[in-house]
């Protein structure tokens, strides 16, 4: 009997010595105590939960090292190796995520629009539903602070910038010929269709270290990933019409869309000052296709651009009137692909190919011209953590561009360029808390062509004061070599640079948000040259200079009215340049010192309809005037532009729309043309030019077909 007492005892004995007990307590990184973190040993069912004093407290029959694993939400999870038998009464800190849906973002200088974007400034979707827009996203981005009403160009001109100083990328990949080709006064489009994108990134500067070629901004479309339907949209207007359809399988899907414009009948009902000989005529056509694998997707966009118009337009410098004629073809390849690979490496690769060829008439001229232009681009990323990340890369771009002109009073010229271009990139994004994050970087860019070397520096900042809000501040320098029309002339230039000093607010709340910025950019080496405009012979420099400083202001709001959405944006901008052929320094004529823009959008649900307003409002731009001494001595009248629209739900797969730009008839001046010898009175006549339609009316038809019988036209509009 004793000796089975004795080892009932043993055995007790060595139960008791095989318990440990760990316990601790649990804190933020301001030793607050945390309630309700989970503690337990990685690999058993061994653990606790902490308490209103954030200390946790439990047995284990565990021996040796384990690994202790601490975990709460907001919080990143902590584990520590350690002996189990050194587990108990010890003090742990946790550090806040960063990946959480409130931290701070890098937001100087930069809209987000999609799915992805932390912070939605305008959806893809509020493009053909901004009254202005017509459809263009380039003319709903012209409703945000940082851009300059040019409205007879109708491209992006951003904070003080030629439109040809802001680069587009689709997927990452450069676009070299972005916008449709256009006649005096008319404004150009953007080439592609707003449906096949689903995120936009419009950098008004500041930029991330992977884009460069760009002095002002950078806009990043990004084609949608997969569909969510199987459809067809077929599109009726009074312009021309349109067809497209997705189809989807198992790893992937494709989708097309094309469409037919012809102004003819438009400008029999409502005819302009123009004498056209052949209306515009045009055709488009996109496709997307799309190929999921395991780790990744690859994509393949391609569109194509057919431009067909010629006409007469008025001169004060000629008897008659001058004849333009044009005759464009463009074609633009995009292959990219997107992964993961190894322990948190991503990689992101493309390709794009583009090809233009263009014909002009101006009266007895005729240029013909051709180019083909390729981007390659590789980045890789690595996340070390939540809190560091590493992002590097390379691009090889290249350019043969061959022009041809012909007069029947000269013999016929050959001349052009071929221009290649080596780029490399590195940045790392930091996270020192929820609150306080900074992107560093340093682009590399190589030019053959000029035979220059260009290193620039990024950097971001952005600190969360709030819950609602924060502060961000950006710099950068940024290099683009000249554009065609001076390298097909002369190749002996340096490359232009700008300098961005930014700093941003941004206070998001509730449907709600306001941003403010302030920037200041100083720039160099920017090209200038003698006579009126470039050709054989001109003398050019590269002695160029300027700076635009200014503030934006953007205020949006869906949440206040009820079914009403709208957005308000105003811009002030000071600036000056000593450029091109300007004899001294001065305001540029496509800049404007204020910009304001009203966009408002309202859902009726008894009429099963949306409407909406945009008004636009910028003050005068300046020109010479030659019987005043002085250059860009004068300003013209204010610009004032009112566009309305209306969308009717015939049914859940039919709608009506309706769309009016200037119904107000409003006259609006963009310059003016003088001749280029005075009168018997020793004075310059002038002529007005204003854009050649005044008012613009578009019906269309839109009827989508899929399964989803119940999806809502309205809801993809």
């Amino acid at each position: 009997m004793k000796k089975l007492l004795l080892l009932i005892g043993f055995c007790f004995c060595n139960i008791i010595v095989a318990q440990t007990t760990v316990s601790g307590i649990v804190t933020d990184q301001s030793n607050e105590p945390i309630f309700g973190a989970n503690v337990y040993l990685k690999g058993t069912y061994d653990g606790a939960s902490t308490n209103e004093k954030g200390a946790f407290n439990f047995t284990t029959e565990e021996t040796g090292t384990q690994v202790l694993v601490i975990s709460f939400l907001s919080f990143e999870t902590k584990e520590i190796s350690l002996e189990v038998s050194k587990m108990e009464n010890i003090t742990i800190q946790l550090r806040e995520n960063v990946d959480a849906l409130n931290a701070v973002i890098l937001s100087a200088g930069s809209f987000e629009a999609g799915e992805n974007a932390k912070v939605t400034a305008l959806k893809p979707l509020d493009i053909v539903t901004t009254a202005s827009a017509l459809g263009d996203f380039v003319g709903a981005l012209q409703t945000l602070p940082g851009t300059s009403t040019v409205a007879e160009d109708g491209r992006l001109f951003v904070r003080g910038g030629r439109a040809e100083e802001t680069q587009i990328f689709i997927d990452g990949i450069r676009v070299f010929t972005p916008y449709s080709n256009t006649t005096n006064n008319i404004p150009a489009r953007g080439r592609y269709s707003p449906f096949l994108f689903k995120g936009i990134t419009f950098s008004t500067g500041g930029y991330s270290a992977e884009f460069g070629q760009a002095l002002s901004g950078v806009l990043e479309l990004n084609t949608i990933n997969e569909p969510d339907q199987e459809k067809t949209d077929i599109s009726v207007m009074t312009v021309g019409g349109a067809l497209g359809h997705t189809e989807k399988w198992e790893k992937g899907s494709v989708s097309f869309s094309t469409s037919y414009i012809n102004l003819a009948p438009y400008l029999e009902l409502f005819p302009d000052r123009n004498d056209w000989i052949k209306p515009f005529q045009g055709g488009q056509g996109e496709s997307v296709f799309r190929h999921h694998f395991e780790n990744g997707t690859l994509k393949f966009y391609t569109a194509f651009d057919i431009t067909d118009f010629e006409l007469d337009q008025e001169s004060i410098n000629f008897d008659e009137l001058v004849r333009f004629k044009l005759n464009n073809n463009n074609l633009y390849m995009n292959g990219s692909y997107k992964g993961v690979f190894g322990e948190n490496w991503a990689i992101t690769s493309g390709l794009s190919y583009t090809r233009d060829q263009s014909k002009v008439r101006i009266i007895d001229d005729r240029i013909n011209s051709l180019e083909n232009s390729f981007h390659f681009k590789t980045k890789l990323k690595k996340n070390f953590s939540n809190r560091f990340k590493l992002s590097f890369g390379a691009e090889y771009f290249t350019t043969d561009f061959d022009e041809e002109f012909e007069n029947p009073f000269v013999p016929k010229v050959d001349y052009g360029f071929k221009s290649n271009l080596i780029g490399a990139f590195a940045e790392t994004d930091i996270f020192f808390s929820k609150n306080f994050a900074a992107k560093v970087g340093v682009r590399l860019d190589h030019t053959s062509l000029l035979d220059k070397t260009t290193i620039s520096p990024r950097l971001s900042v952005a600190y969360k004061t709030s819950e609602k809000d924060q502060v961000s501040f950006a710099f950068g320098q940024f290099y683009q070599n000249p554009n065609s029309n001076y390298l097909k002339f002369n190749t002996n230039f340096r490359p232009e640079n700008a300098t961005h000093y930014i700093l941003n607010y941004q206070y998001v709340h509730d449907g709600k948000t306001f941003r403010a910025e302030a920037y200041h950019k100083e720039y160099n080496n920017l090209i200038t040259f003698s006579g009126d405009f470039p050709q054989f012979g001109t003398d050019f420099a590269n002695d160029g200079f300027g700076h635009a400083t200014g503030l934006d202001l953007w205020w949006r709001d869906n949440k206040s009215i009820k079914n009403v959405d709208y957005w308000v944006s105003y811009s002030y901008l000071d600036t000056s340049r000593k450029f091109e052929n300007y004899p001294v320094e001065a305001m540029p004529n496509f800049a404007t010192k204020h910009n304001f823009s009203l966009v408002t959008k309202h859902w009726i649900d008894k009429l099963k309809s949306q409407v909406g307003f945009s008004y636009s409002y910028s003050t005068g731009r300046a020109y010479t005037n030659p019987n005043v001494g002085g250059f860009l001595n004068e300003k013209t009248k204010d610009f004032h532009s009112v566009s309305v629209n209306w969308a009717y739900l015939i049914s859940q797969q039919k709608i009506l729309f309706f769309s009016v730009s200037n119904p107000l008839g409003l006259r609006n001046v963009f310059g003016y043309e003088y001749a280029n010898q005075p009168d018997i009175n020793g004075t310059f006549q002038r002529m007005t030019r204003r854009p050649n339609a005044d008012q613009f009316f578009f019906v269309g038809f839109f009827w989508t077909i899929s399964d989803d019988k119940k999806s809502n036209q309205l809801d993809t509009l």
